[in-house]
């Protein structure tokens, strides 16, 4: 819909209104705002702006207590997104919205249903779809919804030299950081070597991984991002599985084998065109490391079996 011009005047019950309910409360937002997020936010809305969408609901007559309420539907939002996230994932809210400004506008494209978010010039966005200004206010930053698809789709925090996307950073912090020590160590362990290292290739991974899902028709799992540090982690736990199994751990011949094909003492991951040994997953040993390796179409299929064929390769 055409964007509608805000009104020369509006109503004095409604001018009222923005007086008890909203420029009384904003000092108050902007402050709980910025405890949140551990810096200081603004909040810059022009109720005058949002009215004329206002469809007759509850916003035609306070469309100042409408616009608190979506404010304070967004603190508690991200209030429940640090307390599962964490200061990384504050640090990434910052970061991707450095300008530290909440704004509310009209969400022109309807990518949301009701109400969504995303970030514009840096700036974090509440955005509301045409003839639903007021509904399900609070849930316009909802984390794993909107608010996680707004990060996703914004460029990376100024300065930052990654270029892989918000959900697959967001994997990887929550479900290979804090569990890839102990599988290094289970295999250095097995392989009697404190030198092993653990290379996921991320960035590369990633930009792998994008590529085909820009494919037409691509059969690409559809979670690959919100996945990437649990499938990571899953094809490495699946090596050191089967590198027990198949007794490395016990077998000198086998294990010395082994060590001397892995001069550099890296086991690492990556996604290839086709495969060698495998039909969803396998390994080779290149230039002094083991990587394991995956298909686009075939990335996280399996993954306990790409080393089953390793000794065939000793």
């Amino acid at each position: 819909m055409p964007r509608l011009p805000p009104p020369a005047k509006l109503p004095l019950a409604v001018r009222k209104n923005i007086r008890d309910d909203w420029e009384s409360k904003k000092d108050d937002l902007e402050k709980q705002l910025s405890e949140v997020l551990g810096t200081a936010w603004t909040v810059d809305i022009d109720p005058a702006a949002i009215w004329p969408y206002h469809g007759d609901g509850w916003a035609k007559e306070s469309v100042g207590s409408c616009l608190a309420a979506y404010v304070e539907g967004a603190i508690f939002q991200l209030k429940y997104f640090k307390q599962y996230q964490g200061d990384a994932g504050v640090a990434e809210v910052n970061g991707i919205c450095s300008a530290h400004v909440l704004q509310m506008d009209l969400d022109e494209h309807e990518k949301y249903s009701y109400c969504g978010a995303e970030v514009r010039d840096r700036k974090l966005v509440i955005l509301f779809r045409e003839g639903c200004l007021g509904t399900n206010v609070d849930q316009a930053l909802e984390p794993s919804a909107s608010l996680s698809r707004a990060l996703n789709e914004a460029e990376p925090a100024e300065g930052s030299t990654t270029k892989m996307s918000y959900l697959a950073r967001q994997g990887v912090r929550e479900e290979y950081d804090p569990k890839i020590d102990e599988v290094r160590a289970k295999i250095a362990k097995l392989l009697q070597r404190e030198d092993i290292k653990l290379d996921p290739g991320f960035e590369a991974v990633c930009a792998r991984l994008e590529a085909e899902s820009k494919r037409p028709g691509t059969d690409l799992r559809d979670d690959w991002q919100r996945s990437l540090g649990n499938i990571a982690h899953s094809y490495f736990d699946g090596a050191a599985y089967t590198l027990e199994y198949l007794k490395f751990g016990e077998d000198d011949m086998m294990r010395e084998a082994l060590n001397e094909e892995l001069a550099k003492g890296v086991v690492a991951l990556r996604v290839v065109d086709e495969l060698q040994n495998g039909s969803y997953c396998d390994c080779v040993v290149e230039d002094g490391t083991l990587y394991l390796q995956a298909k686009p179409t075939t990335w996280g299929v399996n993954t306990g079996q790409a080393c089953e064929k390793l000794a065939d390769l000793l």
